[in-house]
């Protein structure tokens, strides 16, 4: 297991990193569910933030994705993921009398355990696919959400927490979407004299029974500790939201599924007269919170992607721009307060280059996420999304063919067609080369 030199950010007492040291102590996980065995391959390996990892059959990052790692936008001044991440900071600190710690730099290199198993997360399913998260390993991987901290914090005795961090996931190619983005994780326990102080009557309540799970509630909580979770967490949201998009906002509760929450919920918000998803949110499963050692506390745990919310609250059009060094972007958020409201001025916008790559599909063992990191990995930021236009099944090979029509676009100057030409056809070669696939072009 990863040892984690877990360092406070500024600005948090003294007081809020209770235990903390107790993460690095190099204790035993608990078996929630299977580890994988290690079967690095002898003379390969992957150097990365001073260490070495030995790959074998799950490794799968690409140069692109490496480059990226440790480059940390939500800790650079002035960056807008560092603008909103303050804020955020600023609100838990001013609303909760300094009682969250705040974990910003927690290396994103996880074990496939903290990642999967101890958020229960079962050995089958479908999120653990390679064609979805980067591998360094079969048993270490860069983390895909924040939640994979949960545990060890939950361990070390904290039972308030904010986790900030760069996660990394394969993923289509679009404005929308990148292989790296930026998640902002909390967690909060209650002790039975906590959640039922103020309560009528609440010395006679309890959190825990043994029962049936619903659809409100586990098998193991009240339905009264429940509910008062679940109204302190849509009210603790509905307060965040509020300071960082202003009062009057429009706000709905969606039903969800988590492997780590019951009951689960996304939160909307009404932004310009259009529904957005910003959140999702629940309370904690108590399987995971025992596991960690807090058998006595019931909480809740939510999570959210730093560039979504940036995405809308700034007018961002394009993800891509968070990663740029162009000061026409950059220096439209130096400002002197961060709660300055910032609206993105788009500079001119260069002309697009596309190109189209069919092709027949191999066999067998074709993914398209690994044609999208294919592309990533070659073209870099100048692609500017992927769409699939065409799918196309042979009536009596039965083989199947896609098109792709790839969109090229630089953020700060125009393409040439022959400069994108050359990329194109190495994208087009190398296709056929790791992919298997039989070119059409």
């Amino acid at each position: 297991m990863v040892c984690w030199a877990l360092r406070r950010v500024g600005q948090v007492p003294a007081h809020l990193a209770r235990k903390a040291s107790g993460i690095c102590g190099g204790h035993e996980h608990q078996p929630l569910g299977p580890r994988p065995a290690a079967t690095g391959a002898p003379g390969r390996a992957v150097e990365l933030l001073g260490k070495s990892y030995p790959q074998d059959d799950f490794s799968n990052l690409s140069r692109k994705v490496l480059s990226k790692v440790g480059r940390n936008l939500h800790n650079q001044p002035q960056h807008p993921l560092w603008l909103l991440k303050e804020r955020v900071k600023q609100h838990f600190y001013a609303r909760h009398a300094g009682r969250f710690s705040v974990y910003d730099d927690l290396s994103p290199v996880v074990t496939t355990w903290q990642n999967f198993d101890s958020l229960l997360v079962p050995a089958g399913h479908p999120s653990r696919k390679k064609g979805d998260n980067f591998y360094l390993n079969a048993t270490h991987m860069l983390r895909a959400h924040t939640s994979a901290h949960q545990w060890d914090l939950l361990r070390a005795g904290l039972d308030a927490f904010l986790v900030v961090g760069d996660v990394y996931r394969r993923d289509q190619i679009d404005a929308q979407h990148y292989p790296v983005f930026h998640q902002l994780e909390g967690v909060r326990l209650f002790s039975r004299h906590q959640l039922f102080a103020g309560i009528k009557d609440g010395e006679n309540l309890q959190l825990f029974e043994e029962s049936s799970r619903s659809a409100h509630k586990q098998e193991t909580h009240t339905l009264e500790a429940t509910k008062l979770v679940e109204f302190d967490l849509k009210q603790t949201l509905t307060r965040l939201m509020t300071h960082i998009f202003g009062d009057g906002l429009d706000i709905r509760w969606v039903d969800c599924y988590f492997p780590f929450t019951h009951p689960s919920f996304e939160m909307e918000i009404n932004f310009h007269g259009e529904w957005l998803e910003v959140l999702g949110c629940g309370v904690m499963e108590q399987q995971l919170v025992n596991s960690a050692g807090a058998q006595d506390r019931i909480g809740w745990a939510f999570g959210l992607g730093l560039e979504r919310l940036a995405m809308i609250l700034y007018d961002i059009p394009d993800i891509r721009l968070f990663w740029s060094e162009d000061e026409r972007f950059l220096r439209q958020f130096r400002v002197q307060d961060i709660n300055q409201k910032v609206t993105f001025q788009p500079f001119s916008k260069y002309p697009a280059v596309i190109n189209d790559i069919s092709f027949w599909l191999p066999r067998e063992n074709y993914s398209e996420n690994d044609f999208y990191d294919l592309v990533r990995t070659i073209g870099g930021d100048l692609v500017e999304k992927v769409d699939l236009i065409d799918k196309f099944e042979h009536p009596k090979t039965h083989r199947t063919s896609h098109c792709y029509r790839i969109t090229y676009r630089h953020m700060e100057r125009t393409l040439s067609q022959r400069e994108v030409g050359g990329v194109h056809q190495a994208v087009q070669e190398a296709a056929v080369r790791q992919l298997g696939v039989e070119a059409r072009f």
